[in-house]
């Protein structure tokens, strides 16, 4: 059977739920991939009541829409980084409280821990996210890094993500960080000693999405076959990069949609990412998870983009033969 092809509402947040599932299966999705802000699956109600748990898994059952994963990305961010006003505007208010960093970080990783205990409660065995970087603004590497300033930073990753961890593993449920710039991992050889540093536990896996390799580089095919038994989660999401000579791969603090950005987010299909290569590595390393769409594209109407997107998926995501190609030639 395809895969399914799902929908993250995060980029839909400034809707209610209600409104976005019958968008959603419109527009010929199987399910959605809820995210934890918006009114689309918040993490409180979830515990204080099983009607709020309940309502919910019927509002997607009215649209014959699934839910794989529960996607907690912006609480997830604040539990490593160095946190400043940029992100009280990302959680909820009772996170950020009086916005002393630590309390918010400790505040942070407590949510994280009761998100698995949510999605668990709503039956979903799978939490996305990111975990935050205490050494991002180290990346350039001048003034010269000191090499143990560096492992310090995925040390105190390790020892703030393992007892989030350790409540995953409680209520039997995985979490796949987005690799992604700003995280503890952002290509192959962080991922690597992100693994390492967290002993390469079993609830701590990877949410794939190559929009975020692609426009370092990265091939994310190589990424797939590099962390196969690690891919947890697939989000089908594009960049385009646009380096004409005078842009910068860095960005230069320009926000998303400006066309002087070096690289940008765009619709499936009208980037730079080779989709099939992809599909067929997942298939080779036995993924048969969803394929969750993020839409994001600063230039296209999101209705029509989310529509296109999902039509794409579906035509370009084919089950493996069953039989070799060849087989015909072959003498008893």
């Amino acid at each position: 059977m395809p895969r399914p092809v799902t929908l993250f509402t995060g980029q839909w947040a400034d809707l209610p739920l209600a409104t976005l599932a019958a968008k959603a299966k419109s527009f010929g999705y199987d399910g959605l991939e809820l995210a934890c802000w918006g009114d689309h699956f918040e993490v409180d109600k979830a515990l204080e009541s099983d009607r709020y748990i309940r309502e919910k898994r019927e509002l997607l059952e009215q649209h014959g829409l699934q839910c794989f994963a529960i996607s907690n990305h912006l609480v997830g961010q604040c539990v490593c980084d160095n946190i400043d006003e940029r992100h009280k505007a990302i959680i909820p208010a009772r996170i950020w409280g009086d916005g002393d960093p630590e309390g918010v970080r400790q505040r942070a990783a407590e949510e994280m821990k009761n998100t698995a205990r949510a999605a668990a409660a709503f039956g979903v065995k799978q939490v996305n996210g990111f975990t935050g970087s205490s050494i991002w603004h180290l990346i350039y590497s001048f003034p010269p890094n000191i090499p143990a300033q560096v492992e310090a930073g995925y040390a105190d990753f390790a020892a703030r993500w393992n007892p989030i961890m350790d409540v995953f593993d409680e209520v039997g449920v995985r979490f796949g960080l987005e690799v992604h710039p700003t995280e503890i991992a952002y290509d192959i050889v962080t991922t690597e000693k992100t693994l390492a540093a967290i002993g390469r536990r079993p609830a701590f896996g990877i949410n794939f999405d190559p929009s975020h390799l692609i426009h370092q580089f990265v091939d994310p095919v190589l990424f797939i076959e590099t962390f196969a038994d690690r891919i947890y989660h697939v989000h089908v999401k594009e960049s385009r990069r646009n380096l004409n000579g005078r842009t910068s791969i860095l960005a230069s603090h320009l926000n998303f949609g400006d066309p002087r950005r070096g690289w940008d987010f765009v619709s499936p299909g009208h980037g730079d990412i080779q989709w099939d290569p992809i599909f067929r590595a997942l298939t080779r390393i036995g993924y048969n998870g969803p394929l969750s769409v993020e839409w994001e594209d600063s230039g296209m109407d999101r209705e029509f983009g989310a529509a296109e997107a999902c039509a794409l998926v579906k035509k370009s995501d084919f089950p493996p033969s069953a039989v070799a190609f060849d087989a015909a030639f072959q003498k008893s």
